[in-house]
């Protein structure tokens, strides 16, 4: 015991306790009085304002535009590339200004180009959406077209395929309109300038890609799917049978039922609900995912189709019971 209590200041004079040294950050007393100043200011002037980049000394019109179909991989006509984004209210801005100083410059907008490219984006995803989702309804391949091709979307897409700094409008920042209208228009002068196909891959990797990770069925909401199931099951002849399956804490604020669906005696699908009635809603739309190849489950939609794709007239409604 004498030893260890020799031996202890030895271990204790090797050991060093360096001390650790923290950073404060100074912030000096004058900066928060300064920018509550210049807060002040600005507000005072009307709030922040936003000036486009071409405003700016430095901007390159011919530039800009030729990094564009660079950075998309695209080689796009100049002129046609142009007009894709020169907006029908710049042209009218202009042309006033032309009035004003007496000389005449004639401009075209993208108007014919936007209803070319509108077109062509509604043809190829109604396409599209019947290769790859072969048994879904047509309603339901509607209603997902209806959401990729609105101005929400296609203004998404093009915001950030960098059109907003580049567009020519009588205002700034631009709206969701002539976002979305300057997108169709570059797809109209991609059409024109190098065919279908280009176009068509085009709306492919940038429009139908946003499906990737979604559930298609939250974009066709069905009001009834029992009465729905049952036209589907009546039309092959067979007869679906609910039946309760399951139950837990009946008569309580947590209760559970489960109920399935039956098809000659083989169960097609089930569901839970807080009652019978939503127990059975539930498992009559996983019978029609089902029916429609779009389960939880299903293979990942083909983003790689080729060309434009030519959908079958073959049967788009099939029902297997597991």
């Amino acid at each position: 015991m004498s030893l260890i209590r020799r031996c202890v200041p030895l271990f204790t004079k090797s050991i060093r306790i360096h001390p650790v040294s923290v950073q404060r950050q100074k912030i000096h007393r004058y900066v928060a009085p300064t920018l509550m100043e210049l807060k002040r200011r600005e507000d005072k002037l009307g709030g922040k304002k936003f000036y486009p980049r071409n405003t700016y000394l430095e901007w390159n019109l011919e530039a800009e535009l030729y990094a564009f179909g660079k950075r998309l991989n695209e080689d796009f006509d100049a002129d046609l590339l142009l007009q894709a984004f020169t907006d029908r209210s710049y042209v009218i801005k202009e042309e006033m200004k032309q009035k004003e100083l007496e000389f005449d410059i004639k401009m075209k907008d993208n108007r014919e180009l936007a209803d070319k490219g509108e077109d062509f984006i509604n043809k190829y995803t109604q396409n599209y959406l019947e290769v790859v989702l072969p048994k879904f309804p047509l309603e339901g391949v509607k209603a997902i077209k209806t959401h990729l091709t609105s101005e929400a979307v296609l203004a998404n897409i093009s915001q950030h395929l960098g059109t907003k700094d580049i567009v020519l409008a009588d205002k700034y920042p631009v709206d969701e309109y002539i976002l979305a209208n300057t997108f169709k228009a570059i797809v109209g002068a991609l059409l024109e300038g190098s065919g279908e196909e280009k176009a068509a891959h085009f709306v492919r990797d940038f429009v139908i890609t946003q499906l990737q990770g979604q559930d298609v069925n939250e974009y066709w909401p069905i009001e009834d799917p029992w009465t729905m199931l049952v036209g589907f099951v009546e039309k092959n002849g067979v007869k679906v049978e609910p039946r309760l399956i399951g139950e837990v804490g009946k008569n309580t604020l947590l209760a559970c039922y489960r109920v399935g669906l039956y098809v000659d005696k083989k169960m097609l699908s089930s569901g839970f609900g807080e009652t019978v009635a939503t127990a059975k809603e539930m498992a009559a739309r996983e019978a029609l995912k089902q029916i429609f190849g779009t389960e939880d489950h299903m293979k990942p939609i083909n983003f790689k189709l080729e060309g434009i794709p030519k959908p079958t007239s073959q049967a788009r409604y099939q029902i297997s019971a597991s």
